[in-house]
């Protein structure tokens, strides 16, 4: 069990909810991989009314945390907006905060980050930041009060990975006692399992799921990476080191009797 905005939840792996084939497929990944966290846009869906109540009907049965997110939002005051309507539909303070400043790299807006952060905080939210790895734009969201950030590996939907994998060592060395998650640009169970590996608290994945030939399947194999990553961090890693170490000593003993060394 790990704690993450005052719950405390089972699995690492966290997943947003967009581009899967079907509703139902959705609804299998997230019973096959026993998630407790999952992200929804509540602009996106109001996109699509037609199909919004079944959407949000089905969502309300698997038993998860509902992270309302701000996806698509380009300034703080529209952000602000969403934040307010999903405190109010999902009956929760958590908000994952997403201002996009660029079209082509679905950058964070760091400048409106802050600002919209700075506001809602003081609202009463329990902000998630969706961030860069910029550790400044991080320091000062701290600063504010995030006891969460969500720092990209790279740009969302690329499947690029990680990318500045010093950049999120720092902030993981810096932010010992912030939660850490690596949110956007994952590709494959390996790239999760390298943010594991840096001591990041979690990950979360939408479109290396959602897009797999077997979104099922890519869940569980997703799931598995993380736990992985997760638990040979905490069994402790061998250091590296640039000379060749024999693990079997060149000189050994059976019974008291030297075998070479003569």
């Amino acid at each position: 069990m790990w704690k993450i905005g005052g719950k405390y939840c089972q699995s690492r792996l966290m997943l947003g909810t967009a581009s899967y084939p079907s509703l139902d497929v959705l609804c299998q990944v997230v019973k096959e991989t026993n998630v407790d966290i999952l992200t929804v846009s509540l602009k996106r869906e109001n996109a699509h009314k037609s199909s919004g109540k079944s959407f949000w009907e089905q969502i309300s049965t698997l038993g998860c945390n509902i992270l309302p997110n701000t996806a698509g939002c380009r300034n703080a005051k529209e952000a602000i907006y969403i934040a307010e309507m999903a405190r109010e539909i999902f009956e929760t303070h958590w908000i994952k905060l997403e201002v996009i400043g660029d079209e082509l790299l679905l950058q964070p807006d760091s400048f409106e980050l802050i600002k919209a952060t700075e506001i809602l905080l003081g609202m009463g939210f329990e902000v998630f930041p969706f961030c860069t790895e910029d550790y400044l734009v991080c320091k000062k969201l701290v600063e504010l009060g995030c006891q969460i950030l969500m720092p990209w590996g790279s740009p969302i939907g690329s499947g690029k990975g990680i990318l500045q994998s010093y950049a999120l060592k720092i902030l993981r060395e810096r932010f010992s006692n912030i939660t850490l998650i690596v949110d956007a640009g994952m590709g494959s169970p390996l790239h999760a399992m390298q943010a594991m590996l840096l001591g990041f608290d979690g990950v979360l994945i939408n479109s290396a799921v959602a897009k797999a030939t077997d979104p099922v399947a890519m869940a569980k194999a997703f799931k598995l990476a993380i736990e992985s990553g997760h638990l040979a961090l905490r069994a402790g890693i061998i250091p590296e080191t640039d000379l060749a170490n024999a693990s079997t000593p060149l000189t050994q003993t059976i019974f008291g009797k030297k075998l070479c060394n003569q």
